[in-house]
């Protein structure tokens, strides 16, 4: 009963190696500088960003329909 309960499947060494990655990850990631936080972007940021995007939109949108030849 011991020779079995030694024996180790497949499924065990990729489980292990899988930890072992994760576990030299997370090591290295503490080793680096500490990451920088992500710029904060305010409401009305956004929302001149997406005036600013649909405008251009508006804009191609009536150069389409001012100009046939160039549609597909």
């Amino acid at each position: 009963m011991a020779g079995g309960m030694m024996q180790r499947s497949g499924s065990d060494g990729s489980l292990m190696a899988g930890v072992l990655g994760v576990l030299l990850l997370s090591v290295g990631g503490c080793a680096s500088e500490p990451p920088k936080p992500a710029p904060t972007v305010t409401p009305d940021q956004v929302r001149s960003h997406a005036d600013k995007a649909f405008e251009k939109l508006k804009q191609e949108e009536q150069h389409r329909a001012a100009d046939p030849a160039m549609s597909p």
